[in-house]
């Protein structure tokens, strides 16, 4: 696969705050990649960079071999920033009509862009609507399909789902997942669950650092299972568990919830002996999941 993204040894400043500091990762064609960190963490300021609306102090990045901004990326990247808006007076087909026409498209080819894009985010029916009189969740759908607008190879996208129902949110990592086989993402969201459906890659920001990068192949070697018991009653099961052939490791990530790490190599069908132990001693459980969580993941270490 192609680098479409490649930042080295990034750094940017405000005044004295250094806002990135040495930020160095790639992004490949195909990648549905999760920007995350806590608020302050440079997560905005990466994505405006990327954009080209804010120049780094040092370092390098270039999307596409080119530098943010160019020319050459035009129709190819695209961005939605969280609180995009559209203007109260005119309608939301308009709105897409004049943004398909700033990217070059004829009036004919701005029009049948618009109608291809909201029936994407299931918005045709509501083409001539104004923004107020659309929901919240409408919206947002409809701010998402101007983001889609030229069929753009790379989209980056800043708290997607943020304020819509579940239903609306639904939709939104549908879509994202429809379109990811042939578009790459960049995803800025607080919402770990939605970030664990949706990407392949995470990048975790923390005070203008990348503190870790993971990606769906880091489990190929050892494999996990959460294990969530009915009862507390963690301390026997870990002792019966750790008898286990192949277990690496054991431990209690909360109360009643235990991962367990093995090698599959040395036992491959070492759930179903996890579930034969607990039948044996009468132990009832909630879940048996395989994988860790990305909370897990990010944060079990801290």
């Amino acid at each position: 696969m192609s680098t479409i993204i490649q930042c080295r040894d990034l750094c940017k400043r405000f005044g004295s705050k250094t806002v990135l500091k040495q930020l160095s990762f790639e992004l490949a064609s195909g990648d549905v990649a999760a920007l995350i960190g806590p608020n302050g963490a440079g997560k905005t300021t990466l994505f405006s960079i990327l954009c080209g609306y804010a120049l780094p102090d040092s370092g390098s990045v270039s999307l596409f071999g080119h530098k943010p901004g160019s020319s050459a990326l035009f129709g190819k990247v695209a961005a939605l920033p969280q609180d995009a808006q559209f203007d109260p007076a005119f309608s939301i087909a308009e709105q897409l009509d004049f943004y398909g026409r700033l990217q070059g498209l004829s009036p004919k080819a701005a029009q049948q862009e618009t109608r291809r894009v909201l029936a994407l985010v299931d918005l045709a029916d509501q083409a001539q609507q104004k923004a107020a009189a659309l929901s919240h969740g409408m919206r947002k759908r409809a701010a998402i399909a101007q983001a889609f607008i030229g069929a753009p190879q790379l989209i980056l996208l800043d708290e997607p789902t943020a304020g819509l129902d579940p239903v609306n949110a639904l939709q939104i990592r549908q879509l994202i997942n429809r379109l990811s086989d042939g578009v790459s993402f960049m995803i800025s969201s607080h919402n770990i669950f939605e970030l664990e459906q949706l990407c392949n890659k995470v990048l975790y920001l923390e005070q203008g650092q990348l503190k870790q990068q993971t990606t769906a192949a880091d489990d190929n070697a050892a494999q996990y299972l959460t294990l969530v018991l009915e009862q507390d009653n963690s301390a026997e099961v870990t002792a019966a568990l750790s008898q286990l052939p192949g277990l690496i490791s054991l431990g209690a990530e909360q109360k009643k919830q235990l991962v367990l790490c093995y090698n599959p190599q040395l036992n491959n069908d070492f759930d179903l002996a996890v579930l034969q132990c607990l039948a044996a001693n009468g132990w009832r459980y909630r879940n048996l999941v395989k994988g860790q969580t990305l909370e897990q993941k990010l944060f079990s270490a801290n």
